[in-house]
């Protein structure tokens, strides 16, 4: 089963969101900041806390923090509940574990298509040259 971010964990911000939107922007505080103590998450076990902080180290700040703005929306609570689904959707991203790139040989089919069409190449640009007059 897939980690999810705990509820009780998370922390909120409103404040006035960007842009045109008339009266209401001016007055309302729509935009969300949902906020994340990586560092302090008890629901996280070691090895998912460093998954966590190296995959998403550009995204978190000094003290441990992940943060997620959204102001989509006129609504406050659909910004809160699209930073949440962001926010968890980034951990989730980071937790994955990718499988191991197996490491292969090309075939030697494909060594000779590969050189036969570096030979022909060479062949055409070497038509385009100027005739030598010797």
């Amino acid at each position: 089963m897939p980690y999810v971010v705990p509820d009780s964990e998370l922390r909120f911000r409103a404040s006035r969101a960007r842009g045109p939107g008339g009266q209401h922007v001016n007055k309302t505080s729509t935009r969300v900041e949902a906020v994340w103590d990586v560092r302090a998450s008890p629901s996280l076990s070691d090895d998912q806390r460093h998954r966590v902080l190296d995959k998403l180290a550009r995204r978190i700040d000094r003290r441990g923090r992940l943060r997620v703005a959204s102001d989509e929306h006129r609504s406050q609570k659909r910004n809160r509940d699209e930073a949440t689904a962001r926010l968890r959707e980034l951990v989730a991203g980071a937790l994955r574990l990718r499988k191991p790139r197996k490491k292969t040989k090309p075939s030697r089919a494909a060594i000779e298509r590969r050189l036969q069409e570096k030979r022909e190449r060479a062949l055409k640009k070497e038509r385009r040259r100027p005739a030598d007059d010797e």
